[in-house]
C-alpha cells in the first residue's frame, strides 16, 4: 500500500470513476518523474524552466482541461481538481502555473473572448507552446480589485492602455497577458500580445515564497491596442471576478496536495526515525498530531468533491469555493507547520519537502483572495451585508 493510499481512512478514492482515477495516476507519475527529482534544486535557485514544463503538461491535455473546444481536454471538474492536487504534490508553483494559464487567462478568453481571440490563442495555450497571464492585481490595489488605476482610453477606432499590475505569475515569460482596466463604460478586459510597443514585465525576484514559479510586474506605457483586442464579452468587474473563481476552485484542491505530501513525509519520517529507544510515530503525542492532520485532510478533500461534484451540475456558487478556499488553505498550512514539528531540524531541511510546502502556502494563503476576504464574502452570504467598505 502506498503512503498516500494510507491515508484514504474514509476510502474516498471509491467515490472517484476510474476515468477519474487515470487520470490522477498519469499526473502524479509526471510529477515524480519529471518534477521531484528537480524541484528542491529550482526553489533554491529561484528558477524554473516554464516553457519547458508547459510543453510537458500540454502533451497530457493538462492547460485548459477543464474547457471545451479550441484543443482542450474538456475533463469534468473533479478530474481538473485532481491534477491540481497531484500538481501541487510537486509544488505549489507548479499548479500555478497550470492554473493562471487554465483557469484565468485560457479561460477569460473561452468565456469572454471572441471567435477570433479564441481561435488565435486558445490551441497553442492548450498545448503550451503559447504562455498566458492575467493582469488584474495592482501595486496599489490587491484585495480591492474595483479601485483598479489602470486605465483604457479610446483614440479614434483604437485603445491606449496605461498603467501596471503586480504580482502577476508567468508575466516575464508569457506571449499574451489579460490585462483589466478601467475605462469611461466601466471594467474592461484586453488581449495584450506582450511584444506589443510599451510593454515590459520585469520579474519579482528574492522571494520567500513560491520561488519554483515565474512572477513579475506588467508595466502598460501607452500600449496601443487594436479595437479587436478587446474581450467582448466582458463588462463590469463581475468578469475577472469570474475567472478568479475558477481559478480558486483549483486552489481548493491543489492546497490539499501540498498538505498530503507534508503528511506522508512526516509520517514515514516518523516511522523511521528513533528516539528514546523507540521509534517517533509510537509516543501519543506524536500519533495524536498525525491523527488531527489526516482528519483535516480528509474533511478538505470531501469539501472538495462536493464542490466538484457541485459545479458539474453547474450549480457551484462564489460563495461556496469561498468556504473551500478558505478552509483548505487554512488547514493545509497548518498541516505544513504542524508536519515540520514532528521532524525537527531536519523539517528545515531542503532535503524534506515541507518548508517549501509551508513557504508556499503562505502565498497560496493570499492570492486568489486573502483568508479574511473570504471570511466576508462568506459573512455576506449569511447575513445580507456586505462589510467591503
Amino acid at each position: 500500500m502506498s503512503s498516500a493510499a494510507s491515508l484514504d481512512l474514509l476510502d474516498i478514492d471509491h467515490c472517484l470513476s476510474a476515468e477519474e482515477r487515470q487520470i490522477r495516476a498519469v499526473v502524479r507519475q509526471l510529477v515524480d518523474q519529471r518534477v521531484r527529482p528537480e524541484v528542491a534544486g529550482w526553489y533554491e535557485q529561484g528558477r524554473v524552466p516554464v516553457r519547458e514544463l508547459a510543453a510537458e503538461f500540454g502533451k497530457l491535455g493538462l492547460l485548459g482541461m477543464h474547457l471545451t473546444g479550441y484543443g482542450c481536454a474538456g475533463a469534468s471538474a473533479v478530474a481538473y481538481g485532481l491534477a491540481c492536487l497531484e500538481l501541487e504534490a510537486g509544488d505549489s508553483g507548479l499548479r500555478s502555473l497550470v492554473s493562471v494559464q487554465g483557469s484565468l487567462a485560457m479561460y477569460a478568453i473561452w468565456r469572454y473572448g471572441s471567435e477570433e481571440q479564441k481561435q488565435q490563442w486558445l490551441p497553442p495555450m492548450a498545448a503550451g507552446e503559447a504562455i498566458g497571464c492575467f493582469g488584474l492585481t495592482e501595486p496599489d490595489h490587491g484585495s480591492d480589485p474595483a479601485s483598479m488605476a489602470t486605465r483604457a482610453r479610446r483614440d479614434g477606432s483604437d485603445w491606449v492602455l496605461h498603467g501596471s499590475k503586480m504580482w502577476i505569475t508567468n508575466a516575464p515569460v508569457a506571449d499574451v497577458a489579460v490585462i483589466w482596466a478601467r475605462t469611461d463604460e466601466g471594467v474592461r478586459g484586453f488581449v495584450v500580445p506582450m511584444d506589443t510597443p510599451g510593454v515590459s514585465a520585469p520579474e519579482i525576484t528574492r522571494k520567500m515564497s513560491l520561488r519554483a514559479s515565474v512572477t513579475g510586474e506588467i508595466v502598460l506605457d501607452d500600449v496601443r491596442l487594436p479595437a479587436s483586442a478587446q474581450l467582448p464579452g466582458a463588462t463590469g468587474l463581475r468578469a475577472p471576478l469570474s475567472c478568479l473563481t475558477e481559478a480558486r476552485y483549483g486552489i481548493v484542491w491543489g492546497a490539499l496536495g501540498a498538505a498530503r505530501d507534508c503528511l506522508e513525509t512526516a509520517l514515514a519520517y516518523a516511522i523511521g526515525r528513533e528516539q528514546f529507544g523507540r521509534p517517533l510515530a509510537g509516543f501519543q503525542l506524536t500519533q495524536a498530531k498525525l491523527a488531527d492532520m489526516v482528519v483535516e485532510l480528509q474533511k478538505g478533500q470531501l469539501l472538495a468533491l462536493h464542490l466538484g461534484r457541485t459545479a458539474e451540475r453547474g450549480a457551484l456558487r462564489p460563495e461556496q469555493v469561498s468556504v473551500g478556499k478558505l478552509n483548505n488553505v487554512r488547514e493545509a498550512l497548518a498541516i505544513a507547520r504542524q508536519c515540520r514539528t514532528i521532524m525537527g531540524a531536519n523539517g528545515i531541511s531542503g532535503e524534506y519537502p515541507v518548508m517549501r510546502h509551508a513557504n508556499n502556502l503562505e502565498s497560496v494563503l493570499t492570492y486568489e483572495g486573502t483568508a479574511e476576504i473570504h471570511q466576508l464574502v462568506i459573512g455576506q452570504r449569511l447575513t445580507g451585508i456586505s462589510a467591503f467598505a
